[in-house]
């Protein structure tokens, strides 16, 4: 998503809340995390997402101190000149990148857990793996990164939307197979752990770069507040249940992503 706020101001009320929900980033971590740092880090879980709540609340006020501010970025250079904006764009666009390669390895490594032995030929070439499957994700997603109307965007992230809630209704319905079942774990807390799990719950709510940019585009700015709560609480939601559900079901045995531990001849995975 570009860091700078699209032409048309004309994004409504709800395109901008699937916009915001879309944001929602690590839920397929987060099981692992809670593993590793026991029962009494999943309210971090919840303060982290109040924490975020009040700094977007924040971001929002030095976009309205100055009508040029429309970006991240923008603020940096209110605050610290040029230095500022160019440092702040640097990290933005460097955080995007690496964050869209995570998203296309975690693709790769997914569909190679389902088709292990696919392969790609193009004449001399041949792509085994993992490796094809990221290059087909990237080469299906590309069109995408094309688009600067927040409100033709927000159809795509409503299917962004829809895949979270379909992966954890799949990671329930895998718990209540007989060969997998629930494998309540009693660890409470454990201090070595608990940096993961901070990071992992923390990067569920990184999505500062872009709010921003989704709140330049709304055509009614006074109901931003409405639109961070409601995606913040739908975000604290899914990522709560995927945790609470993932260390059921796994115990101490999960994967750093929990889709690995889908088995792939169930339907689910």
């Amino acid at each position: 998503m570009s860091i700078s706020a699209p032409s048309k101001k004309e994004v409504s009320f709800l395109k901008t809340c699937i916009n915001g929900i879309n944001t929602i980033s690590g839920i397929l971590s987060v099981p692992y995390a809670l593993s590793s740092a026991g029962w009494l880090s999943l309210p971090l879980l919840i303060v982290i997402a109040v924490c975020a709540y009040f700094t977007c609340n924040l971001l929002r006020r030095c976009l309205d101190s100055d009508p040029k501010i429309s970006s991240y970025s923008d603020i940096a250079g209110r605050a610290f000149r040029r230095k500022g904006w160019i440092i702040a764009s640097i990290i933005i666009c460097l955080e995007l990148y690496l964050v869209a390669t995570g998203f296309l390895i975690l693709e790769g490594d997914n569909m190679n857990k389902l088709s292990p032995n696919f392969q790609l030929k193009l004449e001399l070439l041949k792509i085994e793996g993992r490796h094809a499957f990221v290059i087909i994700s990237g080469l299906i997603i590309l069109p995408s990164v094309w688009l600067n109307d927040l409100g033709v965007l927000s159809y795509i992230s409503a299917g962004g939307v829809l895949s979270s809630i379909v992966i954890v209704i799949c990671v329930l319905s895998v718990g209540f197979t007989r060969e997998v079942g629930f494998h309540p774990e009693e660890k409470v807390i454990s201090l070595r752990g608990m940096p993961l799990a901070l990071s992992s719950y923390t990067f569920c709510y990184g999505s500062h770069a872009v709010f921003p940019t989704i709140y330049s585009s709304m055509n009614k700015k006074g109901q931003f507040s409405k639109v961070l709560w409601l995606s913040f609480f739908v975000c604290a939601t899914i990522s709560f249940l995927m945790a609470v559900l993932g260390y059921l079901i796994y115990g101490h045995n999960i994967h750093p992503r929990i889709t690995l531990n889908l088995p792939a001849e169930k339907f689910a995975s």
